[in-house]
């Protein structure tokens, strides 16, 4: 082996011998760090390739590693590279195929996706790739994409990626989002029904805490990675049309804003960075959708605070974000921008105050940048001069303040002023095809202006970048101004470049539309609309309308005559109307209990009737895992739930809404007697006492044991204000939650199909649409309900085919259902068949209730 001119080449010797792998392996790791010390290899190339074929981690893992660094898409090895990874692709080892997907996006040639591309989305979208494999695939799917597009057509496999968002690994979920946003950028109307399950999983995210994704938690930020990815992905696409999937966006967008007011749990700047990330680009997506103003006043005030902010980088990225969004802010808090210590940042500061310079404030802004131009950092003061000199022209109304704006101009910076044409055209390679088109026109015009600098201009439009622009529109433009400026004569030429008419004004669309929506504060006539006193409602735990009928045992508790305590006595309900008079044979009894004090005061509710409204709550937990499950005005409930095969866990949180503290608080669990051998619950005790605007977490592990049909019933207790209150609600831990997706082709459904054709097996259901017969709407809750949907299995495209596996610690029950809706009679045909009649009847009877 000798270098010349740096290259090591082999030099042949006598005593050849072969190598073995580990031989191989330390040799091609030598050249890998020659090549690092900055030589040309020349040889070796085959013994990686054949380190390829090793059965050894180490020895693959180290051929890999020189294929993707040293061997080019256009070696001559290459077709013995793609026949080893298609080897690999298609062996059960996860370890060898990670290192051939690995290749592949390092590489990434052509001829790689045209002979291995199709065996990507296979494994991508399979249920029986692990986690880690499909997270290698997606990234080296994106990788093909951008490179390759038209060799992977992915038509067939769009469904299957986007349903990737529900998946339960956070790492193939972060994956496949980055690999959907690549793929709607070229095609958006193929992956529009994404939006929904991106707003699904975003709000899954927003609303954990960071001990629910421990795995995926950066200094207290829960995914932020994932969640700026599926705020970007939401920006291809117009506001959601599905008002639940409107509703949803915004709560999300709503709880990211909310959590910037909190403080933050740790100092550490990562934390900040994290959480300001996640923030930003749920302030870009606001603006993207500017459909909601109370969000983009929100928005704005959230950015005028961060103005004040002591972190420099922030208060540049805000800068540019207010600069982009084209938002009104107080000019106060622009001009500080002028006395950062960052020159980049008062550049921002700058450029936000041109962009925002109108008629109305022309003046201020122009008379400021020229104070500050006095002192200005002189690599930013040229382009003040010509910001400046532009705004005087643009917004002049009185000659002589603009003849002051411009000979103060010359008397602070005349060096500048002379080379405004030399500062605009150093900006020229930096601007789109669209504003250079602008800037040639301008040179044009700028001929007949100042002839003292026609030389200079067509200089630049003869130069080769311009007349061998690929751009066609630069390029005859180019090619036609420079003929004009040559052959036209100075009259003509005046003629021709002629000033234009001007445009007629046109006030800021986003201005417009927060003018159009925002409320307003005064009446029609001017005068401010006295504000009505504010009542607070009666405290209900039930959901009771306030004018309801208020029990006996509710008002126990009279204030004195004196009390001045308006509001706490409207809390307890006494400022409602008087109940009716109950009938003496029913009542007498209770109202001496009740006046003498020998039961407390509850809230009326019995001990095993349900709260009103729970059931409504806890069917709308059919097809979802998280969400509200009680609210009123006193309690929140919301419910976080995972579940894994045949066990689960929930998060049951309670939200103290009042300022007051909850004392005596309990929360239990009740099991059916149908379910006390089903199923196995294992509690966390709860605080008994809950302060005011706090919130208290209980979890729940249970495991599903058998089949079961009511759902556990909870019971929650506390005392407020010296009232007893109770809420029972169900649980929505339900049989469906324990059922697992199921992928089978035609030929094994209807084979399972027909073995279970027994009368017994089945349940079948029609019955009449409750709700809209919108596809995709019943295909999200198919999906939501744990089950699968299986293509091409039924000739009626309609139709909803689905199979599942439910898991139990006994037993493990397969399912199939079949689900035909009539859109013509609105009207559903619902068939579900399982090994186990009971479980075939639960399902159905959960099912009904969703359609």
């Amino acid at each position: 082996m000798i270098c010349l001119h740096g290259h090591i080449v082999f030099s042949p010797s006598t005593g050849d011998k072969t190598l073995d792998g580990y031989q191989k392996k330390k040799y091609v790791c030598k050249l890998l760090f020659i090549f690092l010390l900055g030589h040309d290899i020349d040889f070796g190339h085959m013994e990686a390739v054949n380190l390829l074929s090793s059965n050894k981690y180490t020895e693959k893992q180290i051929g890999y590693l020189f294929i993707s660094v040293l061997v080019g898409a256009s070696s001559d090895l290459m077709k013995l590279v793609i026949q080893s990874i298609k080897n690999d692709l298609v062996s059960r080892n996860p370890i060898h195929i990670n290192l051939a997907l690995h290749c592949m996006a390092n590489v990434g040639s052509k001829e790689m996706a045209d002979y291995v591309g199709g065996d990507i989305p296979k494994l991508l979208t399979s249920g029986e790739t692990i986690d880690s494999v499909k997270q290698s695939a997606g990234l080296t799917l994106l990788r093909l994409q951008r490179s390759s597009p038209e060799m992977i057509p992915l038509g067939e496999w769009t469904s299957r990626i986007i349903h990737l968002l529900n998946d339960q690994h956070m790492g193939v979920v972060t994956s496949a989002t980055s690999l959907i946003e690549a793929l709607v950028r070229k095609n958006p109307d193929e992956y529009k029904s994404c939006v929904s399950l991106a707003v699904s999983r975003l709000s899954r995210i927003v609303t954990a805490s960071y001990t629910d994704l421990q795995d995926y938690t950066y200094y207290f930020v829960p995914a932020p990675w994932l969640s700026v990815k599926l705020l970007r992905l939401l920006q291809n696409y117009p506001p959601p049309e599905d008002p639940s999937v409107r509703t949803r966006l915004t709560e999300c967008l709503e709880t990211i804003l909310n959590k910037a007011q909190e403080p933050p749990k740790s100092k550490k700047v990562q934390h900040s960075n994290a959480k300001n990330a996640v923030l930003f680009e749920a302030i870009n997506l606001i603006i993207h959708m500017d459909s909601d103003p109370n969000l983009l006043v929100r928005a704005c005030n959230q950015l005028g605070q961060f103005l004040q902010h002591k972190e420099t980088n922030l208060r540049s990225h805000n800068y540019a974000l207010i600069s982009d969004a084209m938002w009104p802010m107080e000019s106060w808090r622009l001009f500080k921008g002028q006395t950062e210590r960052d020159v980049s940042v008062r550049q921002r500061a700058v450029d936000l105050l041109y962009a925002m310079c109108d008629r109305s404030n022309a003046e201020e802004i122009v008379g400021e940048m020229l104070e500050y131009l006095e002192s200005a950092d002189y690599s930013i003061r040229e382009e003040m001069v010509l910001k400046v000199a532009i705004l005087a022209e643009k917004y002049a109304v009185d000659y002589t303040w603009y003849v002051d704006v411009i000979l103060n101009l010359i008397r602070i910076a005349g060096d500048y002023v002379s080379e405004e044409f030399q500062l605009l055209h150093s900006k020229y390679h930096l601007c789109s095809p669209n504003t250079r088109g602008l800037l040639l026109s301008t040179y044009i015009k700028f001929i007949n202006l100042f002839p003292e600098i026609k030389t200079s201009i067509q200089e630049i439009l003869g130069s080769d970048n311009n007349l061998r622009n690929p751009d066609v529109e630069l390029q005859q433009r180019c090619i036609e101004y420079l003929q004009l400026s040559t052959v036209a004569s100075p009259d003509v030429l005046a003629t021709v470049l002629e000033e234009m008419p001007p445009f007629p004004e046109r006030e800021s669309s986003i201005l417009a539309k927060l003018k159009k929506k925002k409320p307003t504060a005064t009446a029609e006539g001017g005068e401010e609309k006295e504000k009505e006193p504010r009542t607070i409602p009666q405290a209900q735990v039930n959901n009771a309308e306030p004018s309801a009928p208020v029990p006996l045992q509710a008002v126990n508790n009279t204030a004195p005559a004196g009390n001045a305590g308006g509001a706490a006595i409207d809390l307890l309900g006494l400022d409602t109307a008087p109940a009716p008079a109950a009938p003496a044979a029913s009542s007498g009894l209770g109202f001496l209990v009740d006046v003498f004090g020998d039961q407390p005061a509850t809230n009326g509710v019995d001990d095993d009737a349900l709260t009103a409204g729970a059931e409504e709550n806890f069917k709308k937990f059919f097809c979802k895992q998280n969400g509200v499950l009680f609210e009123n005005d006193l309690l929140q409930i919301g419910i976080k739930a995972e579940y894994r095969q045949n066990l689960a866990r929930v998060g049951v949180f309670f939200g103290n809404k009042t300022t007051f503290q909850f004392t005596n608080f309990t929360s239990n669990l009740v099991l059916a007697d149908s379910s006390k051998s089903a199923l196995s619950v294992q509690p966390k005790a709860v605080d008994p006492v809950v302060d005011g605007g706090a919130q208290v977490q209980q979890l729940f592990n249970i495991e599903c044991i058998d089949s079961f049909s009511d759902a556990p019933l909870l019971k929650i207790s506390f005392s407020y204000s010296g009232q007893v209150q109770k809420l029972n609600l169900k649980l929505p831990v339900i049989i469906s939650k324990f059922l697992e997706p199921a992928e089978m082709n035609s030929e094994a459904f209807f084979t399972r199909w027909k073995a279970l054709s027994q009368p017994e097996q089945e349940c079948q259901k029609i019955f009449k649409a409750q709700f809209p017969q919108d596809t995709e709407q019943v295909k999200q809750k198919v999906l939501g309900f744990g089950l699968s949907i299986l293509q091409g299995i039924d000739p009626n495209p309609d139709n909803f085919v689905s199979s599942a596996i439910l898991h139990t610690r006994n037993q493990q029950v397969g399912c199939l259902v079949r689900l035909e809706p009539n859109k013509q009679m609105q009207m559903y045909r619902l068939t579900i068949r399982s090994t186990k009649p009971e479980i075939s009847k639960a399902l159905g009877d959960l099912l009904e209730t969703q359609f």
